[in-house]
């Protein structure tokens, strides 16, 4: 990462105001949702810049209007080696589909790291982009959400072709 300080902007959509963060070298490394859990401190977002954002503005655009069902962001993920290992297997939920956290972990190689991978998704600091909403218990119940689960719920129904914004 370059010397150069992160940068944000916020965004309206339909899930309320997204905030997009940026790291020195302009690469996506955080959006957040209003009252989200995990959130960081807003002083470590930097100064507010609209010139790193276009093409996540662009794609989640799109997204919401049904049109996109895969970001192709460059993204920067800040975590340990098994949250990004977790991170990329929920990259890799297609569009309209769940998976389970004993999925994940099992698709990971550590069937018993349920509740691990269960920390990790609830870190992820990507959301919707990298949709860790996808992921919902062993009985197909949603469970938590760092977002909170009506807007999880949402996400799923609008994925599903249940609801259009």
């Amino acid at each position: 990462m370059s010397s150069v300080s992160k940068q944000h902007t916020v965004i309206d959509s339909p899930y309320g105001p997204l905030t997009l963060v940026a790291d020195g070298d302009g690469v996506l490394c955080g959006l957040y949702m209003t009252d989200q859990r995990h959130r960081p401190p807003e002083e470590t977002f930097g100064e507010r810049d609209e010139h790193p954002f276009d093409e996540a503005k662009d794609q989640l655009a799109a997204y919401f209007a049904g049109r996109l069902r895969r970001f192709t962001l460059p993204l920067s993920l800040s975590g340990t080696p098994f949250q990004r290992r977790v991170w990329e297997q929920l990259r890799a939920i297609p569009y309209g589909e769940t998976r389970s956290y004993g999925d994940l972990a099992h698709t990971l190689g550590t069937p018993g790291a349920s509740r691990a991978v269960g920390l990790a998704n609830g870190k992820n600091p990507i959301g919707i982009i990298v949709p860790c909403h996808r992921v919902v218990g062993a009985d197909g119940n949603l469970t938590g959400y760092g977002g909170g689960l009506p807007r999880k719920q949402r996400l799923l129904d609008f994925e599903s072709g249940a609801a259009l914004f």
